[in-house]
């Protein structure tokens, strides 16, 4: 079973839903600290499911043995389940699955925010082991990966901007889970999306102070989808949990309802 949090209606105004995709080490509450209400309170239905194994949500298999195939069957999954396609919405790792998506699916819209690039993850992979060679090395022996996110030092560096609130980076540090190594990076350094000619619109956003995903790599990514990229000053890479994460949410509602959704 899968845990999925649904929040709000479909309306008139809005009769598409929108399914939004955590990242890496990340669950459905990251989306449920204020993007699934603000969306639900502008009359939207706003959905987000945890990846198997991952917040409340059960898995058949280890979790070191699921794939990014698996966590794009579990979105697909919920995506049937709404009765009308989604528009879908992914952060980092979830954007990353939505580029996999478009290789044999399709959506109404998409929205990514701060996502792993067509390029996949190993830039970043790099700067880790380069930044903090213990801490990796332990990491891949042991097989896991929220040990790059678990102190709130760590945090702040990779998922924060120096501005947030410690408390916030603090919660965030306590909440970060592991995840499957052959997901977010054997999977994501050597099975890469081969973007084609996507005829939906597509909005691609970043954090200029991202620790994760480098500026350059977010403008990767817009290109591959044949758009601009915009980048927020004084955010990190968790975008919707930033103190300016309203901004965020400002920005993809006005741009969906330009887009008669």
């Amino acid at each position: 079973m899968l845990e999925v949090i649904d929040k709000g209606v479909c309306t008139p105004a809005h009769p598409v839903p929108l399914l939004f995709l955590h990242g890496g080490c990340h669950a459905a509450w990251c989306w449920d600290e204020h993007f699934l209400d603000y969306f639900a309170e502008h009359g939207f239905r706003a959905v987000a499911p945890s990846y198997r194994g991952h917040g409340n949500s059960g898995t058949n298999k280890p979790l070191r043995q699921c794939t990014i195939a698996d966590y794009l069957a579990d979105a697909r999954r919920v995506a049937a389940d709404l009765g009308t396609a989604p528009i879908l919405v992914g952060h980092s790792t979830g954007g990353f699955i939505i580029q996999k998506h478009f290789e044999d699916g399709d959506a109404p819209a998409a929205v990514l925010l701060a996502s792993t690039p067509p390029q996949g993850i190993m830039r970043g992979a790099l700067r880790v082991w380069r930044n903090h060679p213990w801490i990796a090395m332990r990491e891949n022996i042991i097989g896991r990966h929220h040990g790059i996110f678990n102190t709130p030092a760590l945090a702040r560096e990779h998922l924060f901007s120096p501005g947030t609130p410690e408390e916030i980076v603090v919660d965030c540090a306590a909440r970060v889970e592991n995840d499957s190594i052959h997901a977010v990076f054997t999977d994501m350094a050597f099975r890469l999306p081969k973007p084609a000619a996507v005829r939906v619109p597509v909005l691609v956003l970043g954090g200029v102070e991202d620790g994760t995903i480098a500026n350059f790599e977010v403008h990767a990514t817009a290109r591959a989808f044949g758009t601009t990229a915009e980048l927020f000053p004084g955010m990190g890479h968790n975008m919707m949990l930033e103190p300016g994460w309203r901004d965020v949410a400002d920005r993809i509602r006005i741009w969906l309802g330009a887009q008669g959704f």
